[in-house]
C-alpha cells in the first residue's frame, strides 16, 4: 500500500474514536500489551512522561516536549487527535512522522498475522512506539487517549504522571460524577511514580490522594504549590512571573493556560529530581516557542486579522468555562461564533454559558460523529442562542466572513472536527 491506502486502512477498516465515537471505544490492555510484545515491546526501548486529564492535556504536553528539546534531548511526543494530517500525533522533536514509516508499521502488522482486533488508538499507539524507539528518542510525552486507568498507553512506567484536571467529558464511558471520572483517569498512578495534579478540590482531591497513597507515590497539587505568582496578558502571550524560573512568556495565551503553565511549573522541579537536566534558558524558550517546536496547533489560535479569527479545540464544559468567558470579554463591533459539535456529546450546558449578544453559524464537521447543524441550531434556540444553520464549516465560515466589518471577531470551535475543517479550509486557499 502507499501512504493514502495505508491512512484509508487506518480510518475505514479499523475502529476509529474520532470518526465513529463509542462504538470504537475498547478499554482494556489485554490487545495493546499483545501487540507490544508482537513487536518486541518497543515502549521499554525509552523514558516517558505520561499526561491525562480531562482538559490541557494536549498544551501541557507540547509544552513539556518542547523544552525537553531545548534541553538537548530527542523527544517523542504522542498525542491525540489530529486536526490536519494523522501524523500530527506522532513526533519526534517537533518532526511528523515519515510517510515511509507509517507505510511500513502498517505493512508490518498486516503480514504479522495477529489474530486481535485492535481499535485504531491501540495501533497508533503502538506505531508511535514502535517508532520512537527506531528514531532513538531519549523521552517520550505520552498523553492518555481517553481515561486513563484502561487507555491502552498506560502500559507504561513514567519517570512522572500528571493529570491536568477534572471535567464532564466522556461520562458514557468514564462515570456520570466527577469522583467517578477522577477514578478512571487516577489510574495511570503507578508504584512510587511521583504524579502532579493540576486541579482538585473536595472528593476529586480525595480520590487522588487516596491513590497515591495507595501506590506508594509522591503527589503534588499545583493548585496548592505556588510555584505560579502571577500571570497577565501581554501582547498575545502570557507573562509568568514564578517562583523557581524567573519571569516566563508564555505563547499560548487561552485564560486555561495559567492552570497549565502553573501544572508545567510543578512538574518541572520533579523532572529535575528524577534526573533530567533542564536548564533555565530551555524551559523559558520551551513556554516562549511551544507552537513553533512541537507543531501545536488549535489552543485560542488566531488564524486571520481584520476581522480577527480565533480557533479553539475546547469542547465540553471544563474548557468552555474559559472559552464562554473570553468571549465575553473580546472588545469588537459584532461577535459571530460558528459552532458545531459532536452527536455523541451532552451540550446543552455549554450553550447555557455562550453570550446570547453573538450571531451564531451553526454547522457540522465533515466527520460521521457530527450532530446535524439544524439539531444544534434547536438546541441552542432553546438557550437563547439564534442564528442560521449551514451544512459545512466552509460554508459557515465563508457567511460569518462575507457578513463581517473589519472590527469584527469570528470565534470558531465547539468540536476538534470543527477547528480541522477550518484550519483544512485555510491551507487550501493558500
Amino acid at each position: 500500500m502507499n501512504y493514502k491506502e495505508t491512512i484509508d486502512f487506518l480510518f475505514t477498516q479499523v475502529p476509529m474514536f474520532q470518526r465513529i465515537g463509542g462504538q470504537a471505544y475498547k478499554p482494556g490492555l489485554h490487545t495493546t500489551r499483545a501487540l507490544d510484545d508482537l513487536f518486541g515491546n518497543p515502549h521499554r526501548a525509552f523514558r516517558t512522561i505520561h499526561v491525562g486529564g480531562t482538559n490541557g492535556k494536549g498544551s501541557t504536553s507540547h509544552t513539556l516536549a518542547s523544552i525537553l528539546q531545548l534541553s538537548g534531548y530527542r523527544v517523542g511526543l504522542y498525542t491525540s487527535p489530529h486536526l490536519l494530517d494523522f501524523r500530527e500525533r506522532i513526533r519526534v522533536n517537533g518532526e511528523m512522522i515519515p510517510e515511509e514509516c507509517v507505510v511500513d508499521f502498517v505493512e508490518r502488522y498486516r503480514r504479522s498475522g495477529f489474530e486481535g482486533e485492535p481499535s485504531f488508538f491501540e495501533l497508533s499507539t503502538i506505531m508511535a512506539f514502535d517508532y520512537f524507539r527506531s528514531a532513538g528518542v531519549d523521552i517520550a510525552v505520552i498523553e492518555v487517549g481517553l481515561g486513563g486507568r484502561l487507555d491502552c498507553t498506560n502500559i507504561i512506567t513514567p519517570l512522572l504522571s500528571i493529570i491536568t484536571n477534572i471535567s464532564f467529558d466522556h461520562t458514557q464511558f468514564l462515570g456520570d460524577t466527577l469522583p467517578a471520572i477522577a477514578r478512571e483517569k487516577a489510574g495511570i498512578i503507578k508504584p512510587g511514580v511521583p504524579v502532579v495534579i493540576g486541579e482538585a478540590e473536595g472528593e476529586v482531591r480525595e480520590v487522588f490522594a487516596e491513590k497515591a497513597a495507595l501506590k506508594g507515590s509522591t503527589i503534588a497539587f499545583a493548585c496548592e504549590d505556588e510555584g505560579l505568582l502571577t500571570c497577565e496578558g501581554e501582547n498575545g502571550n502570557l507573562r509568568l512571573k514564578t517562583r523557581d524560573f524567573d519571569t516566563l512568556e508564555y505563547e499560548l495565551c487561552g485564560d486555561c493556560q495559567k492552570k497549565n503553565a502553573a501544572t508545567i511549573l510543578t512538574a518541572l522541579p520533579l523532572l529535575r529530581k528524577a534526573g533530567l537536566n533542564l536548564p533555565q534558558d530551555a524551559i523559558a524558550g520551551g513556554f516562549a516557542r511551544v507552537c513553533e517546536i512541537s507543531g501545536l496547533m488549535g489552543r485560542w489560535m488566531t488564524v486571520a486579522s481584520h476581522p480577527t479569527v480565533i480557533c479553539d479545540t475546547g469542547h465540553n464544559t471544563g474548557g468552555f468555562a474559559y472559552i464562554a468567558r473570553q468571549l465575553r470579554r473580546v472588545e469588537c463591533t459584532a461577535l459571530r461564533i460558528v459552532i458545531g459539535f459532536v452527536s455523541d456529546k451532552d451540550v446543552s450546558h455549554i450553550l447555557e454559558m455562550l453570550p446570547q449578544c453573538a450571531t451564531y453559524y451553526f454547522t457540522r464537521a465533515s466527520v460521521p460523529r457530527a450532530m446535524d447543524c439544524h439539531t444544534l441550531a434547536g438546541l441552542a434556540a432553546a438557550k437563547g442562542l439564534h442564528g442560521r444553520s449551514y451544512p459545512t464549516v466552509a460554508q459557515a465560515y465563508n457567511e460569518a466572513l462575507k457578513e463581517s466589518a473589519t472590527t469584527d471577531f469570528i470565534y470558531v470551535g465547539g468540536s476538534t472536527f470543527v477547528v480541522a475543517d477550518l484550519l483544512a479550509l485555510l491551507k487550501a486557499a493558500k
